[in-house]
């Protein structure tokens, strides 16, 4: 069975790799032949799916899954603003953060793109309850503004990019400062492996959309996990050290702010 029978509408016909990538396309294309074509066609980037791209059912399914996180972030972030107004500021750095990094594409090798997350920092200073809101906004208004991802796909991008990434991130964060680890280090592992953790989760759940004829599930995510971590491996360790400089600043620049969050250089938070 050929990948165009397994994703819609024989879209496939309709792509060509940039002559930048021809060549490595070529090379890696007996490696993951069908992975390399749907990464080709699913859009800009592995993180951000596309509109339209996955099946109906799939779409309203993450939707559903995605929607209660929001509106539990929604309830935190209003109490926040209402509870700290002071940190309004700070709130509204980390969203443009997030916005920023994850619009900066970088080409991969079949023709798409791979990008950071910005979700780490956000994750680290409020909490993953304040980045669903917080990252859904961002995505919602790159589907619009950007055409990165899409409507369609927004409740699975999100999960993925606002929701599984930030508490991965803010995970490693804390157990690293339990662990005693410096603060530079892990913010550096939490942002890293928060940018990773987005990364594996979409490549999941295109896996799910798209069952490899064989291996299933497994063979399948293992395609879309191999084909772009050429590119983000080396996103997540620049994302890394932004989000480290990020904080360096703040702590020098924002301690007051950093203080009413409860955030503590020195012994964690």
């Amino acid at each position: 069975m050929t990948v165009a029978s397994w994703i819609p509408g024989g879209v496939l016909r309709d792509y060509r790799p940039s002559p930048a990538s021809a060549s490595v396309v070529t090379a890696c294309g007996a490696v993951f032949p069908d992975a390399l074509l749907i990464a080709a066609y699913s859009g800009r980037s592995i993180m951000h799916i596309a509109e339209g791209f996955l099946p109906p059912m799939h779409a309203a399914a993450w939707t559903a899954i995605s929607l209660p996180f929001v509106v539990v972030s929604a309830y935190r972030v209003n109490r926040l603003m209402r509870e700290q107004p002071q940190v309004k500021l700070l709130l509204a750095a980390s969203g443009a953060y997030a916005f920023i990094l994850s619009a900066l594409k970088l080409p991969s090798v079949t023709g798409s793109c791979s990008h950071a997350t910005g979700t780490g920092l956000g994750a680290i200073l409020f909490g993953p309850s304040v980045m669903a809101l917080l990252g859904t906004i961002v995505l919602l208004f790159q589907a619009l503004l950007l055409a990165h991802g899409g409507l369609t796909t927004l409740g699975a991008n999100a999960f993925s990019m606002a929701i599984a990434g930030p508490w991965i991130a803010y995970a490693v964060f804390h157990g690293a400062r339990r662990l005693h680890a410096p603060l530079a280090v892990s913010v550096f592992l939490a942002a890293a492996l928060g940018d990773l953790a987005t990364y594996m989760v979409t490549a999941g759940q295109l896996a799910l959309a798209f069952l490899d004829p064989v291996s299933g599930f497994a063979g399948a995510a293992a395609k879309f996990v191999g084909v772009f971590a050429l590119t983000q491996v080396p996103l997540a360790i620049i994302e890394g050290l932004l989000t480290v400089i990020v904080i360096n600043l703040l702590t020098q620049y924002s301690r007051d702010d950093l203080n009413q969050l409860a955030f503590a250089p020195g012994g964690g938070r």
